[in-house]
């Protein structure tokens, strides 16, 4: 199997700043330390959005200096706490598209995975935290779907393109999913989207597609499906996401690194006892 890491809403901030008493910081170390340790043989960690909380220079300085000597190679991606401009100041060997857009084609084998730029101001406002994929960003995807109609699909975005059941989430989701759909229906390899932006790991179908949703590596959303709010934060366990593809399957798990014990073989406590 090959093997994918994704990390999601890091949300690092400047000058030693908490976000509701967590720091983004150690926590983004501690699931880089814990990747790299339990999985040596990732092909790759694609960081899906919201890499800082405000966009500063100063933030992405911070995400420079974690990533810079990381052994497993990243692909960045934005997400509505992101800032284009800061970013390629801080990153200005990243590529970007013809359009001055993030947006990367990986291609592992049989599967392509594409990461789309779903950032829809910079720099943003506070009003307009919901998503966007432009016609310019559109258009770069179809012509890449062109050329790969015999492989494998996956989407991945930061604003999930879909409905997930939180209604303040729901508010700022990609805006224009439909569009995105459009496309998507004309490609039958297109097997699965994954995203992030919720804080919480979501999974489940739309217009017949898999999706999979990851935690932050910083604060996490309560599981309210009443509250209107989008910025409901609490301290559950932080997480990233594995996910690795086969010829029969794509297959997304979810680790919660801080908690997670090392297998101990003489621990035999699940077995059931001898008749």
């Amino acid at each position: 199997m090959r093997k994918v890491l994704v990390i999601s809403d890091i949300h690092l901030r400047s000058n030693k700043r908490n976000i509701i008493g967590l720091d983004p910081l150690k926590q983004f170390l501690e699931a880089l330390s814990h990747g790299l340790k339990k999985h040596p043989d990732a092909e790759h960690m694609i960081l899906i959005g919201d890499m800082t909380h405000s966009g500063h220079i100063s933030e992405y300085e911070l995400l420079k200096e974690a990533t810079n000597s990381y052994k497993i190679p990243i692909t960045f991606m934005f997400g509505n706490h992101d800032n284009r401009s800061n970013f390629t100041k801080v990153f200005p060997d990243v590529s970007l598209t013809s359009e001055g857009h993030l947006q990367k084609k990986i291609v592992l084998g049989n599967d392509v995975l594409f990461c789309l730029d779903t950032l829809n101001s910079d720099p943003h406002s506070e009003r307009e935290h919901e998503g966007k994929l432009c016609e310019k960003r559109l258009k770069w995807l179809e012509q890449e779907l062109i050329q790969v109609k015999n492989k494998r699909v996956s989407i991945f975005t930061h604003h999930p393109p879909h409905n997930i059941g939180f209604p303040g989430m729901d508010k700022i989701k990609l805006s224009n999913s439909a569009d995105l759909f459009n496309i998507i229906k004309k490609y039958q390899n297109i097997k699965h989207i994954f995203s992030g932006h919720i804080h919480r790991s979501i999974s489940g179908t739309t217009n017949n597609i898999g999706f999979t949703i990851f935690k932050s590596t910083c604060h996490q959303m309560p599981m309210d499906l009443l509250s209107v709010g989008s910025s409901l934060s609490v301290a559950e366990p932080a997480a990233y996401g594995i996910v690795l593809f086969d010829d029969q399957s794509i297959i997304a798990h979810t680790e919660d690194y801080q908690i997670a014990l090392l297998a101990d073989a003489s621990n035999e406590d699940a077995m059931p006892d001898k008749l």
